[in-house]
């Protein structure tokens, strides 16, 4: 034990005390993805002594150009639950639970009474209103991390009555106004950094060491090297919010001020007549789609299409991960065209159901195309 955290232990500020904390520390990791795998490993590494994950997405080729915890043997499988050898590997001094689930205003309360921090490596809105209000409502410090493109941000909210994510952000962004990287894209060391970032504030927090990025934000650039600091002031009135409604938290009574649109399964679709299924997403995008009698038409063109929607009864729309299909069916009801729908699963799901289909007809030689 000893010799494995040596270079901890020989530290001054840390000594075996500070290596003590950390082995009774359990800290919980909101999402397995580009931030989690950095977060995780070093964590691990570090030795504390209890790690939760909770993520209930599955592994996909497109992830393994950050997702560093994964290979090819991995794919296919949850992500929380994969993660769990190669970091048991890592360290097996320490305990891990795998929570192969989304998080839910359900859950979350529960589960977040089980750890002393909470770390958010979620990529997105809805997500990280729900854990920031969560760690409110149990009084439990949260870091924070986010990514976009070539840049980053890290900060720790609710620390020792410190300002919280919404004192930041009061309210979320229009749904669907800010793309997630499987969109835009992501440089892959990125999440490296930022999430080892990340991993650094819990040890601090843990071992007493050091200045908690607590009331400010830290912002990093990767094409110019360049940080900044922003300052965040505790906004006491959404605190209290929060904290008043929490007794209806598990009922969603904690809202976020997101426009809804229509979502169906793709399952419930397939057997009407007279309905168009459509892929918004760009040309290059896998997989490809050739069941069902897809139309292709990027979201980029959908204006200038927009009589091709009309003369269907209903038009389903689909896209990688249902961000952009949303976003489409939004344009087009503005449009006045409001016979459209959002089809929730994306393209993966479709490819799958396509693919089971054709097994269950007996043709054994199919296969489930992965992203890439």
């Amino acid at each position: 034990m000893t010799n494995r955290y040596n270079r901890h232990i020989i530290l001054p500020e840390i000594r075996q005390i500070g290596q003590n904390k950390l082995s009774k520390a359990k800290v919980l990791v909101i999402g397995a993805g580009g931030l989690g795998c950095p977060i995780l490993q070093y964590l691990a590494a570090a030795g504390v002594g209890t790690l939760g994950i909770i993520d209930f997405d599955v592994v996909e080729l497109s992830n393994l150009q950050r997702q560093v915890l994964f290979g090819d043997s991995s794919l296919g499988k949850n992500k929380a639950l994969a993660a769990k050898q190669p970091l048991q590997d890592l360290n097996n001094d320490i305990e891990i639970k795998s929570y192969p689930e989304a998080l839910t205003y359900q859950n979350a309360l529960q589960l977040f009474e089980q750890y002393d921090i909470i770390v958010d490596g979620s990529d997105n809105f809805e997500t990280r209103y729900l854990v920031n209000d969560a760690c409110i409502i149990t009084n439990k410090p949260l870091v924070f991390g986010a990514i976009y493109k070539f840049e980053g941000q890290v900060s720790v909210f609710n620390y020792q009555n410190g300002p919280t994510y919404r004192c930041l952000f009061p309210n979320p962004p229009q749904k669907d106004a800010v793309p997630n990287c499987s969109e835009i894209g992501v440089l892959g060391v990125l999440p490296g950094i930022i999430g080892s970032i990340q991993a650094n504030e819990v040890i601090k927090i843990i071992t007493g060491i050091g200045e908690v990025l607590s009331g400010k934000l830290f912002c990093f650039n990767t094409l110019t090297n360049q940080s900044s600091t922003l300052k965040i002031n505790k906004n006491e009135a959404i605190v209290n919010s929060v904290l008043e409604k929490s007794a209806a938290f598990t009922s969603q009574s904690i809202k976020l001020n997101c426009e809804v649109v229509n979502t169906v399964s793709f399952k419930s679709i397939i057997n009407k007549k007279n309905i168009q299924i459509i892929d918004v997403r760009e040309a290059h995008e896998q997989p490809k789609v050739d069941e069902f009698n897809v139309v292709s038409l990027p979201l980029s063109e959908i204006q200038n299409h927009l009589d091709q929607f009309k003369n269907h009864s209903e038009n389903y729309l689909f896209c990688q991960s249902g961000t952009r299909s949303k976003r489409a069916v939004k344009l087009l009801n503005e449009s006045g065209i409001t016979n459209c729908f959002s089809i929730e699963e994306g393209a993966q799901e479709i490819k799958n159901y396509a693919n089971m289909r054709h097994y269950e007809e007996g043709k054994k030689d199919c296969h489930v195309p992965r992203n890439d």
